[in-house]
């Protein structure tokens, strides 16, 4: 993500705040609508799901200068639903609800740009979400750079 992708999420998402309850709304429609499989996952009031889903997305999406702060608690939000019953592929169908949900909920404000901002956001969080709880064996020669370079093996795979 550039550093213009993120303000224009950043900006974006304050004019979805005050419409968090349709937001949310929308997503879980049409993320049953798309993908009638998941709904079992959701056992609780999906009111409160939603309210948990624009928690956490804004948690994430003011924090996205600072990923060495979300990534853990990502990777640990991930590992969490694995229990759920989500699996990688699960993980498409929700950015596209959330593309969906922000092209509705913004209008005519949601422009090519801000959808290419979006996408990347999410494509950089759910592709460290899926390597947190689907891990793949790491090569002799990424844990020797890493371990050399003491960065999280995560860096190595954006």
């Amino acid at each position: 993500m550039t550093p213009d992708q993120i303000t224009l999420v950043q900006e974006s998402f304050k004019k979805v705040a005050p419409i968090k309850d349709v937001a949310a709304d929308i997503f879980y429609t049409r993320l049953f609508d798309v993908a009638p499989e998941v709904k079992p996952m959701f056992k609780g009031d999906i009111t409160e799901q939603g309210a948990k889903l624009m928690a956490t997305l804004g948690v994430v999406v003011n924090g996205l200068r600072n990923l060495e702060a979300i990534v853990p608690v990502a990777q640990d939000l991930a590992v969490k639903h694995v229990a759920y019953g989500v699996q990688p592929e699960h993980y498409a169908v929700v950015g596209e609800s959330l593309i969906f949900t922000l092209e509705k909920g913004l209008g005519d404000a949601f422009t090519p740009d801000l959808k290419d901002a979006w996408a990347a956001a999410y494509s950089t969080l759910s592709g460290v979400m899926i390597d947190a709880a689907y891990p793949k064996p790491v090569s002799p020669e990424v844990a020797a750079a890493a371990t050399a370079q003491k960065k999280p093996f995560w860096k190595f795979w954006s």
